[in-house]
C-alpha cells in the first residue's frame, strides 16, 4: 500500500507519500480500506519530530479516518467485512490502510457521506469527553471556546448548542466570527482586537464561563482563569501558546475552579472504546438526526498531504481539512 512517511522531521516537504508494507489486523482489530483522512494539530506536530506515535502504534502520521472493513481480526464482533465505518486512531491514518482496534470503529452516520466522517472522529471525541464527560457542561451554562472556526471549535459549538448551552468564541477575523455564528455561537469575541476576559464577563453580566475549552495552554492560563465564572471547569486541549505558565493559585481557590488537562492519543485502548461508546450513545443521534455536522474546508490529494499541512498552519481554514485517498 501507500502511506505518507516522514523519512526526516522538517517542514510540509518532509511528507513523502510511499510505498510500505501491508498492515495486518490482529487480535481485537479490523483493517480499513481508507477512503479519506483529516489533518489536525497533533500530525503537524509529529512531521516536525515533537510528538512521536504511541509505541506499538503506526508510525505513520493521521487520527481518524473513514473507510470500508477489509478483513476482520480474532475476537471481533459486530463488525463485519465491507461495513462503511470512520475511526479513532492512535496513528496510521495517512494510508491506504491501517489496522483499528475495534473498540475505535463508529459507524458511517446518515446523511453523511464517506469522505465527510473522516472529519469526525478525532474532533467528536476530543469535544465529548473534554467538555462533556470531564467538564460536564450542562443546560443554561456558558461555554467559551478558543479557536471557535477550527475543527474542535466548530464542533465544540454544536454540540453546546444541541444540549441547551450559551457558546462564546474566539477567532482572528470577522469571517471567521461569522461562520462561528452560523453554527450557532452566541458570543463573537476577535481575539485580535477585543479582551476575551472583559467581552466573556461583559456578556454574562459579570458571572464569566461555566467551561473554557482551551487549545492555547500557556500563554492564556491566567486570562482563562479570569474569565471562568465560580465553579467553572478549565479544559485545556492544547499548547499553541507554550507550555510552561503561572498559575494564582488563591484565584482557583476562591472560584472554587477546576483546570483539566488531557491528551487522546496516548490513552489505553480502552479507555478510547469507553469514550467512542460514550460518543455513539450521545453524539451519532444527533449526527442521524441532522442537528450536528462536520464541517469540512476542503478536500486535497492524500499525496498531497504537504499541500494540506500548509492550509492548516497558515490558520486559514474553517473546520477540517481532509485528505482523500486518490
Amino acid at each position: 500500500m501507500h502511506a505518507i512517511t516522514i523519512p526526516e522531521p522538517g517542514g510540509p516537504e518532509a511528507l513523502v507519500w510511499d510505498e510500505v508494507p501491508d498492515p495486518v489486523a490482529g487480535d481485537g482489530e479490523v483493517l480499513v480500506e481508507v477512503v479519506a483522512g483529516a489533518v489536525n494539530r497533533a500530525d503537524i506536530l509529529q512531521r516536525q519530530g515533537f510528538y512521536d506515535p504511541p509505541p506499538g502504534s503506526s508510525p505513520y502520521p493521521g487520527l481518524e479516518c473513514s473507510g470500508r472493513i477489509a478483513a476482520v481480526g480474532a475476537g471481533v464482533s459486530g463488525w463485519a467485512v465491507g461495513d462503511e465505518v470512520c475511526a479513532l486512531l492512535a496513528g496510521g491514518g495517512y494510508a491506504e490502510k491501517v489496522a483499528v482496534p475495534a473498540g475505535q470503529l463508529l459507524p458511517l452516520p446518515k446523511g453523511l457521506d464517506l469522505k465527510q466522517a473522516a472529519a469526525l472522529p478525532e474532533v467528536v471525541c476530543t469535544v465529548w469527553s473534554n467538555v462533556f464527560m470531564i467538564a460536564q457542561l450542562r443546560p443554561g451554562e456558558t461555554l467559551l471556546v478558543h479557536g471557535g472556526s477550527s475543527g474542535i471549535g466548530t464542533m465544540a459549538i454544536q454540540l453546546a448548542k444541541a444540549v441547551g448551552a450559551k457558546v462564546a468564541v474566539t477567532a482572528g477575523t470577522r469571517k471567521k466570527l461569522e461562520r462561528c455564528a452560523a453554527l450557532g455561537a452566541d458570543i463573537l469575541i476577535n481575539y485580535r482586537e477585543q479582551d476575551f476576559v472583559e467581552e466573556v464577563k461583559k456578556a454574562t453580566d459579570g458571572a464569566g464561563a461555566d467551561v473554557i475549552l482551551d487549545n492555547m495552554g500557556a500563554k492564556y492560563l491566567d486570562r482563562n482563569l479570569r474569565a471562568l465564572a465560580v465553579s467553572g471547569r478549565l479544559a485545556v486541549i492544547g499548547m499553541q501558546g507554550g507550555i510552561k505558565g503561572e498559575l494564582n493559585l488563591a484565584t482557583l481557590l476562591n472560584k472554587r475552579a477546576a483546570i483539566s488537562a488531557t491528551s487522546l492519543r496516548a490513552r489505553p485502548p480502552g479507555e478510547k472504546a469507553a469514550i467512542v461508546a460514550a460518543v455513539r450513545e450521545h453524539v451519532w443521534p444527533l449526527i442521524d438526526g441532522g442537528h450536528v455536522r462536520p464541517v469540512v474546508d476542503r478536500e486535497i490529494p492524500m499525496s498531497d498531504a504537504a499541500a494540506a499541512h500548509r492550509v492548516v498552519e497558515e490558520s486559514g481554514h474553517v473546520g477540517k481539512v481532509l485528505l482523500v485517498v486518490p
